[in-house]
């Protein structure tokens, strides 16, 4: 199993995402994407290749 090191990540929230806290934060350094739950940010992350994370976002876009 692979360790990334976010303990300096940027994460980021979509600006449509509501003052609830019910969303996702996501962060990027270029060799990956790592995505939390913004209710446990000290809990467990998703991590993706840049390349998997445009696609599944992409896929969502069409989806709507």
């Amino acid at each position: 199993m692979i360790v990334h090191d976010l303990s300096r990540a940027d994460w980021r929230r979509s600006k449509y995402s509501g003052s609830n806290g019910n969303c996702l934060e996501a962060a990027g350094n270029g060799r990956i994407v790592a995505v939390r739950d913004s209710k446990d940010p000290a809990g467990p992350c998703l991590v993706f290749k840049p390349s998997a994370w445009q696609q599944f976002a992409a896929r969502l876009k069409n989806e709507s």
